[in-house]
């Protein structure tokens, strides 16, 4: 072959693969520009933002640090700090245990299993502003129907202050996450049972395992990767908790269900100071992050 053949022979892989390259980066440009756009542009703009004295309206000041000093003294961010983290031990915990036993209740193919996981996945469909109005509804002391039904009942001899206490209303509200949620994260966790072979559990039963031992020693170790997506996926939601407790509760009793993206809300839209705005929203995906860091290490 002579010395132009070799050439041509190796050039041409080459151009195929710049090719592929250049189709590939096509590809990827439009996801790329959403990210850009959606994700990346609007995080830097709430760093720059959190670094500075940035009024509604006039000029913003470069004031760094002082954003960050005087999240310290705000006194509503350290009791949503601690009523954010008991809200989202409880939310996690109760919502897993639940998402759980719905997801082993309808695992097995029989007649009207269907009807069944439909049923339970329902509420996942309504929105959450929508959910946190029809519980409203129906838990209000003035025209809910949940009292009169439990005064019928003979349960109760007065009507309940749902939202009225710190406890009911915390109670309340988390009733509405899980009666919103479980049917989602039963669907995560029933996709998870589906994709453990069969073979095992039947090894497992022709060795003389009982239910309890094939569900801590077969079901639960290899639905670990899905229970550490359902995980993640709870306290991320939790720690961001805004819609249940805005609409349903408005922060109150006596601010005792603020949240931390409640006093994110309330400094931006109702104090006006967006660059502490941004600086407590800055420490908040901080620590998300390395929340999630850590329990992806743990859970890996």
């Amino acid at each position: 072959m002579t010395r132009s053949g070799r050439k041509a022979s190796h050039s041409a892989p080459s151009a195929r693969w710049r090719s592929r390259k250049v189709q590939g980066w096509l590809y990827a440009a439009p996801t790329a520009v959403i990210v850009g756009v959606l994700f990346v542009a609007p995080l830097v703009l709430v760093v720059w933002m959190s670094l500075n004295r940035w009024p509604l309206l006039g000029q913003a000041t470069f004031n760094a640090p002082d954003n960050y000093l005087k999240i310290a003294d705000n006194p509503l961010f350290v009791d949503a700090v601690l009523f954010t983290l008991k809200y989202t031990a409880i939310t996690t915990v109760l919502l897993s245990a639940v998402a759980l036993g719905l997801a082993l209740l309808v695992q097995d193919r029989k007649p009207g299993i269907a009807f069944f996981r439909t049923a339970f996945f329902l509420p996942g469909a309504v929105g959450f502003a929508a959910a946190g109005l029809l519980f409203y509804g129906m838990l209000n002391n003035d025209f809910g129907p949940v009292d009169p039904l439990l005064r019928a009942l003979h349960i109760t001899s007065e009507p309940v202050k749902w939202i009225g206490t710190p406890n009911m209303a915390l109670f309340s509200t988390i009733t509405l996450v899980l009666w919103r949620f479980a049917g989602f994260n039963m669907l995560i966790l029933l996709t998870g049972l589906q994709a453990i072979p069969t073979e095992v559990y039947e090894a497992a039963r022709s060795d003389g395992a009982n239910r309890w031992q094939i569900f801590t020693k077969i079901t639960l170790p290899l639905l670990r990767p899905t229970l550490a997506l359902m995980l993640i996926l709870s306290v991320t939601g939790s720690l961001l908790a805004f819609d249940q407790f805005f609409v349903f509760t408005n922060g109150g009793p006596d601010n005792s269900t603020v949240s931390m993206v409640m006093v994110v809300y309330r400094d931006a839209f109702f104090r006006f100071d967006l660059g502490g705005a941004a600086a407590l929203s800055v420490v908040l995906l901080v620590a998300l992050v390395g929340l999630n860091t850590l329990m992806m290490r743990r859970l890996r």
